[in-house]
């Protein structure tokens, strides 16, 4: 529908994770793109505006004035509310509106779709697998959430990569249900628990998703067994590329021969053994499977070092923004750690209020009797919404039960309280989604201590 078609697309909210890449994906198609985020209105830099603009994207404030004659289709994602001004712009000019991830499935039509999907760890699987298949010569394009280092640049985000073949990468999204737009030929399913939604809920909507996958599913026994999917159905994540513990709990066996995962975490591993066991089943050689893993070189904003560590002092920065995602990296932090200093920002009143007694659970479990945590004001980037919860009750509920949290009012109290309580030892774990101001803070914080 869109090859060969070139058109002119508005994008409301260009700076998200998600409406970013396909802004970047709708530019390597050759297509013109125009865009608005609220980070314009408000002064706030955001990196993935700046790539946007490199790219030739044109960006305007968020009240209307992007939507004009020239523009074919307003895209929009979720998050955006009914009345912004760019859809009241759109329906008075009477042009089409597609939600996101509609959009990106017309511009992967026709091709062999790979969708990863999972309330946890899809982001990393979607990169290793892109990756894996890039690095063994399929060639495939990739549309992610998250960025993969070694192909960021000044005009590319690392989150999307055009190759010519017809295999694409896509991380798929159940935090709409927008996954149900796909029809993907394979697909990855990573794991499933309560996040957006209640866990009976969770379990229908990935079961609507299952149904639609053309071919196979990859996945491991325990998600195989909550969905009920039929055995011919699935490709087991513990067959061919079965998980393998080693000493140090970062190997994977591939094909007989074993490698060595560079990321930090079970969970990781786990990610690992998903993304290699789908590479196979498409046509991937075992070795080449194994060599690009061992080379793998991580993802922004997951677990990611963002310097050398100075003085014994480690800083990673991390998406973590449910229970799972936060235990998962928190327990890899702590692996070789004297003690973890944690940052955490929430992404939103709501989800603060409808997560806070699993939040609770998973900071107590993994907070241990030396470790910190410090946490952010719930981040707040615009529109209608009800403060229905905040830090401070979270903190409360951590310290009632035993653990160590604090609330700071805003970044400069958080750098002074860090650079204050770091030692030799530490790593500092800075966690949030949404927030671009976070992985900035992460890599500052890096160089004021390495300065000291």
């Amino acid at each position: 529908m869109l090859r060969g078609m070139k058109t002119t697309y508005h994008l409301v909210g260009a700076a998200g994770v998600g409406m970013s890449p396909l802004a970047e994906l709708l530019l390597d198609l050759g297509h013109v793109v125009t865009g608005s985020d609220r980070f314009l209105d408000q002064g706030v830099a955001a990196d993935a505006l700046s790539v946007l603009r490199a790219r030739g994207a044109r960006l305007f404030p968020q009240d209307g004035s992007g939507v004009t004659s020239e523009t074919t289709t307003v895209v929009a994602s979720t998050a955006v509310e009914p009345d912004n001004p760019d859809l009241a712009a759109a329906r008075a000019r009477g042009i089409p509106m597609l939600h996101r991830a509609e959009m990106l499935a017309h511009c992967a039509a026709g091709a062999r779709l790979l969708a990863v999907a999972g309330t946890s760890g899809k982001t990393t699987t979607t990169a290793m697998l892109g990756w894996i298949l890039t690095e063994a010569g399929l060639d495939p394009t990739v549309v992610n959430g998250g960025a993969v280092t070694a192909w960021r640049g000044a005009d590319r985000t690392g989150s999307v990569r055009r190759g010519p073949s017809d295999l694409w990468v896509v991380e798929v999204d159940e935090s709409d249900r927008s996954l149900l737009r796909f029809t993907p030929e394979w697909a990855v399913i990573t794991n499933i628990s309560r996040d957006h939604f209640p866990l009976p809920e969770t379990i229908r909507l990935f079961q609507d998703f299952a149904a639609r996958v053309r071919r196979e599913i990859v996945c491991f026994p325990d998600a195989a067994d909550l969905l009920a999917l039929p055995p011919d159905r699935v490709v087991t994540a513990e067959d061919e590329a079965g998980v393998f513990a080693g000493p140090a709990g970062d190997e994977l066996r591939i094909a007989g021969e074993t490698v060595r995962v560079p990321l930090p975490g079970r969970h990781n591993l786990e990610n690992a053994a998903l993304a290699a066991r789908l590479a196979l089943r498409v046509g991937a050689a075992p070795a080449a499977v194994r060599t690009a893993l061992a080379r793998f070189p991580g993802v922004a904003r997951r677990l990611e070092m963002v310097a050398p560590p100075a003085r014994g002092v480690r800083v990673l920065d991390d998406y973590g923004h449910n229970p799972a995602k936060i235990s998962a990296a928190w327990r890899a932090a702590a692996a070789d750690a004297r003690r973890v200093l944690g940052v955490w920002r929430p992404h939103g009143f709501r989800p603060l209020a409808e997560m806070m007694d699993d939040l609770a659970d998973a900071f107590a479990a993994v907070c241990r009797p030396e470790d910190e945590l410090f946490l952010l004001p719930v981040f707040f980037a615009g529109g209608t919404v009800v403060r229905s919860a905040d830090s401070g009750e979270l903190a409360e509920r951590l310290r009632a039960r035993g653990a160590r949290a604090r609330t700071v009012a805003g970044y400069d109290e958080l750098r002074k309280a860090l650079l204050d309580a770091l030692r030799p030892g530490d790593t500092a774990l800075i966690m949030g989604a949404r927030d671009p101001e976070l992985p900035r803070f992460a890599r500052a914080l890096a160089a004021d201590w390495a300065a000291r």
